[in-house]
Order: C-alpha cells, then sequence, then structure tokens
C-alpha cells in the first residue's frame, strides 16, 4: 500500500516489495509506468526485480526535484530492513 504523498510531484521515491521478500527502492518521474516495468511490461526493469517477480508498491514518497529523490533514495538505502518496512507500514 503506497502513501498519498506522491500525487503531485514531479519525481518520486519508491519501494517496492518483491516476490521473496526483499525491498527494492528507486526514483521515478512515473510511479505507475514504473511498477508495471519492474513487473516485466515492455523491456525496461531493474535487474534485480527481474528475478523477483511480481513486485508490489509499498511505499513512495515526492520529492520537489531529481536531486531531492536521489539524496532521499540515498538515505532509504542506508536504513536497516527494520526501519525499511515501518516506513512501509509493516511490523517488522
Amino acid at each position: 500500500m503506497a502513501t498519498a504523498r506522491a500525487g503531485a510531484a514531479a519525481w518520486c521515491v519508491y519501494m517496492l516489495r518483491c516476490a521473496d521478500g526483499s525491498l527494492y527502492t528507486g526514483i521515478t518521474t512515473d510511479i505507475v509506468r514504473r511498477v508495471a516495468e519492474h513487473n516485466g511490461d515492455g523491456l525496461l526493469g531493474a535487474r534485480y526485480t527481474r528475478t523477483r517477480r511480481p513486485v508490489q508498491l509499498v511505499h513512495a514518497e515526492a520529492a520537489a526535484s531529481r536531486a531531492e529523490a536521489t539524496r532521499r533514495e540515498a538515505a532509504i538505502k542506508r536504513l536497516d530492513r527494520a526501519r525499511k518496512l515501518a516506513l512501509c507500514g509493516f511490523a517488522s
């Protein structure tokens, strides 16, 4: 379940839960298209998620710019798994 904060911004940071339970974090300007790509629509999609399909969007947040989205992505990637799960609203 994604948070509603990703609505109007040009860039957003998102987190996916893969079929194996792992988490993937990325940035995009079109969250619907990007999740579809991760799930195999089209030729794009991250190598990491290609073998861990299906993926489910579990978190998204708006960013004012690409730079801000990239910084937030890096900050999320530095979190331990328990904090990432808490950010998504899951109990660890």
